[in-house]
């Protein structure tokens, strides 16, 4: 109880920060397939197949009409 009244007015902006934190994840993990040289894609490319199920939501919040990977389509 005391948790919904203290953070219940901010709700909101702690779900907009972790919505902010989720797309940032999936720009990192993405990056080698979206052709953006990512340092880090051998530690990434074992997450892609988590990520996949999210590309369509992500894409559409990025305001992309298609999905940007070409070997891949959602829509």
């Amino acid at each position: 109880m005391l948790r919904d009244v203290f953070a219940g007015p901010y709700a909101r902006t702690f779900a907009r920060a972790q919505q902010d934190e989720d797309d940032l994840f999936m720009v990192v993990v993405m990056a080698e397939a979206l052709g953006v040289p990512n340092p880090a894609s051998y530690y990434t490319v074992e997450l892609l197949p988590v990520v996949y199920d999210q590309v369509h939501d992500w894409h559409r919040r990025m305001g992309l009409d298609r999905s940007p990977l070409d070997h891949f389509s959602c829509c």
